[in-house]
């Protein structure tokens, strides 16, 4: 990819961290400061990263792997890459075609996106312009029969499954978003919320999300309130944000048929224990009943391969197809995720995988982070 001639950009984008310079360069510093910050002082976003480097590998010889498969097999699908684009909320803050530019570039490789409760497109324009599988992402709000309203909408516009944010009761203390006093403006705001999706600019050391997230989430959900979901809708239910042996079987009883191992990117409570370290106990403990997604701290195609060894059956990548987006739209996307792709690809071969399954905890080697 060739970018512009600013001084601090790379020439070509090798890495996904390239994109994200070209990103922070287009955007306005308190929107990158909202997409890339996390919570408190920001430990659990650096974990994130750390717990990947901290594994290492223990590749396999003379296997005679050549073209690698990279597909899974989920909710009775052929997925053929084992990733999928995490929700990440009005994607028009980076890019003018927001959410449609985020599909369009998933869809030249197949990949499935979660759409945001909180797009800045509607639904039906997201699957309009869509060439993949889409799910809906959904908060718990006070509000029930808004979620009903866009379940319905969801299942009308033919979007495959549903997944259910379950770890933000409240909106944790983003410094970077209060320093900045963020808010979403209207133009570039949740259109599918109608006017419960409207923020007000806060005082000085206030944040306009969280006040607004502090209106419109419910924070007294519980296992019943999952419960009530799946009996709203017929499609697949998945639970984001489990940490621990005991939610994910909590989950499971109570209605969930895949669960996505999260700490919400590090934005969430500060301290968390990193995704990957979590992973493994959760998929311990499910023992591939269903479905187990991973997201947090993924940069690289090995990153890829390592949560795929470690037990995960799919990962979600949030932060870097939204580089991607931010530097060339849905052209950034589908470059972000050919690239991780790649690097999947040649991780495979150089660790004798000839595909996914062959991805197990015997091909890792785990120190602390």
């Amino acid at each position: 990819m060739t970018t512009s001639a600013l001084g601090q950009e790379p020439s070509v984008a090798l890495r996904t961290e390239d994109f994200a310079v070209l990103a922070q360069a287009r955007l306005d510093p308190a929107v990158w400061d909202f997409l890339s910050g996390g919570s408190g002082a920001e430990r659990t976003l650096a974990d994130n990263l750390r717990a990947f480097d901290a594994v290492r590998l223990r590749p396999r010889i003379l296997t005679g792997t050549a073209e690698p498969d990279t597909g899974v097999d989920l909710f009775a699908h052929r997925w053929p890459v084992p990733f999928a684009i995490a929700p990440v909320a009005c994607n028009r803050l980076l890019h003018p075609e927001g959410e449609v530019a985020t599909v369009r570039g998933a869809g030249a490789l197949g990949a499935v996106t979660i759409v945001p409760m909180l797009a800045s497109r509607t639904l039906e324009d997201i699957r309009a312009a869509a060439d993949a599988p889409l799910w809906l992402q959904l908060f718990w709000t006070r509000d029930r029969a808004l979620m009903t309203e866009l379940v319905e909408r969801a299942e009308s516009a033919g979007y495959g499954a549903l997944v259910i944010t379950s770890d933000m009761p409240v909106m944790a203390r983003r410094l970077r978003d209060l320093r900045n006093r963020f808010v979403i403006e209207p133009e570039f705001g949740p259109v599918n919320l109608g006017s419960a999706g409207v923020q007000a600019r806060g005082g000085e050391g206030e944040s306009g999300v969280r006040a607004h997230a502090a209106k419109t989430f419910d924070p007294t959900a519980t296992w019943r309130d999952l419960e009530w979901l799946r009996s709203t809708t017929r499609l697949p239910l998945i639970v984001k944000g489990v940490l621990t042996e005991r939610d994910a079987e909590l989950a499971v009883r109570h209605g969930a048929q895949g669960v996505v191992v999260s700490n919400h990117g590090g934005r969430q409570l500060d301290g968390a224990q990193a995704s990957l370290t979590a992973l493994r106990e959760v998929t311990r403990a499910l023992g591939g009943r269903v479905p187990v997604f991973v997201d947090g701290g993924v940069r690289r195609g090995v990153d890829v391969l390592v949560a795929l060894a470690a037990g995960a059956d799919a990962v979600l990548l949030g932060r870097a197809p939204m580089w991607g987006l931010a530097a060339a739209g849905g052209l950034g996307v589908r470059e972000v995720l050919a690239l991780i792709l790649e690097e999947l690809r040649e991780a495979m071969r150089l660790c004798g995988a000839a595909t996914t399954a062959d991805l197990g905890p015997d091909l890792l080697s785990w120190s602390a982070p």
